[in-house]
């Protein structure tokens, strides 16, 4: 299978530089557009929005949502709605937040992976056009479903994909979802680790699906001039993510005292100033170990990497000065 690409449109984008990228993602046959959310910066679903009013082709994906800050049915409501604008593109990627930013806004994160199940069953159903009686755990419904009154309610076809990293949330990504959509900043090994832990849910499954889709994040700079400067530009990215989600760092084959040292630095949340200061504590054995960095073939060769494991679609998160020049040097290479 030839590899496939997509974008992962964070905040380190400018609107104009978004719908720039959606243009290239266009024009060079991208699988899909991935739009963050994660700190309190922008809303994924209004920036979804504008790039399935802008786009024809390309799939457009939340990468991701949270389970927690709203509705269930508000939620599939409004995937829905996003399905009226690009039909059969829009893909619902959700996950479980992450800590501290869960408790600092009143919803700390508790017994995730059922909370996940019971709220993804409540898409699920919405999206099956179903009315929908539910009285669990975490979440209640009570004799609701899509409550269109100048049109008729149908089904709509939105695939789930689980922003999944530990064991026991990949394994219900099996069991019930469509895809997973694979953190950036783990390792080529980790994809093998997560493959076992999504055959054991696929095992449980009794709708005849046999196999789900992964999609994974890759953090990537192309300097041909000079690959230092990409490099860098990963190691900065690699240390703020060791800040402040450092369960990543045993994934990342980062070390504990790593960790400590770089948390010393800086608070929450951290400042460029922080990371800055931070960097010289990670060294470049660990980012070659879980980023895509360096010259264009260097960067190509590693995604290599990453679809041979099993990925199949590669979602370049470019990082540096020059983030549409990557986007485009990648994409032509593998043309």
């Amino acid at each position: 299978m030839t590899l496939q690409l997509g974008i992962h449109l964070g905040e380190r984008f400018t609107l104009d530089d978004t719908m720039a990228a959606a243009d290239l993602a266009e024009r060079y046959g991208f699988d899909s557009l991935w739009v963050a959310e994660g700190r309190l910066t922008r809303d994924a679903l209004t920036i979804m929005a504008l790039l399935a009013q802008r786009t024809s082709t390309v799939r457009i994906g939340s990468g991701v949502v949270n389970n927690k800050s709203r509705n269930a049915a508000l939620m599939a409501v409004s995937f829905k709605t996003l399905d009226e604008i690009a039909p059969g593109r829009i893909i619902c990627g959700i996950g479980a937040w992450w800590e501290p930013l869960a408790s600092k806004v009143g919803t700390p994160l508790r017994k995730p992976v059922t909370a996940m199940r019971e709220y993804v069953d409540v898409l699920q159903r919405f999206f099956r056009n179903e009315e929908v009686t539910v009285d669990g755990e975490f979440v209640q419904m009570d004799g609701v479903r899509f409550d269109r009154m100048y049109a008729d309610n149908v089904a709509v076809d939105i695939p789930i994909y689980a922003g999944a990293v530990g064991p026991r949330m990949l394994e219900l990504s099996g069991e019930i979802m469509d895809g997973v959509y694979l953190d950036f900043l783990l390792p080529v090994s980790y994809v093998d680790f997560a493959r076992a832990q999504l055959e054991k849910g696929i095992a449980k499954r009794a709708d005849g699906v046999t196999a789900v889709d992964i999609t994974q994040t890759i953090a990537c700079a192309v300097d041909d001039e000079d690959p230092r400067r990409a490099i860098d530009a990963c190691k900065n990215f690699l240390t703020m993510y060791l800040m402040q989600q450092p369960h990543i760092a045993e994934h990342a084959g980062v070390e504990p005292e790593v960790v400590e040292q770089i948390q010393q630095v800086a608070g929450w949340p951290a400042t460029p100033e922080d990371i800055e200061n931070a960097m010289q504590f990670v060294s470049d054995e660990a980012v070659h170990r879980v980023c895509a960095a360096g010259s264009t073939a260097d960067v190509v060769a590693k995604l290599e990497e990453y679809h041979r494991a099993g990925v199949r679609v590669t979602v370049l998160n470019p990082l540096g000065a020059n983030k549409l020049g990557t986007i485009e040097a990648v994409a032509r290479a593998i043309a």
